[in-house]
């Protein structure tokens, strides 16, 4: 008689892991749910910044006239974006509050908070379009 209750405890034996599995993974704190958790990970890297460089076809003298978007794809506000680009030059003058030199970037819309998905958009002119990256961005996430 005790052989024949061992099949049946092998297949309750399973059955019970399980139930209790669902429940302690059922009981999580509320600081994990799945919508603060994203919140809490939405920290932005200077690869949330978009940048798009465009030839407007106008001209400075002999000079090709570009415009740069610079966008936030970040879900935070960021604020101290800053650009790499080296060598940049303008035949133009670039309105300092949109693009200056900082060291040994340029700093972006005098480093003011750029909200998600907005963007600073500035002119210069020189006989070729320079490369412009990310170089650094602190977001405002809370």
């Amino acid at each position: 008689m005790a052989q024949s209750r061992k099949p049946q405890l092998f297949l309750l034996l399973p059955v019970l892991m399980l139930l209790l599995l669902a429940q302690v993974q059922g009981a999580r704190p509320a600081a994990t749910t799945p919508a603060a958790a994203t919140k809490k990970a939405a920290k932005c890297a200077a690869s949330s910044v978009e940048v798009e460089t465009v030839n407007t076809g106008d001209k400075a003298g002999y000079d090709a006239m570009f415009e740069v978007t610079v966008r936030n794809r970040c879900a935070c506000a960021v604020r101290a974006v800053s650009l790499r680009s080296e060598g940049f030059a303008s035949s133009v003058t670039v309105d300092p509050r949109l693009f200056r030199r900082e060291g040994r970037d340029y700093l972006v819309g005098d480093g003011r908070r750029i909200e998600s998905r907005a963007t600073v958009r500035f002119r210069y002119a020189w006989d070729r379009a320079f490369r412009m990256a990310p170089a650094a961005v602190h977001d405002d996430c809370s």
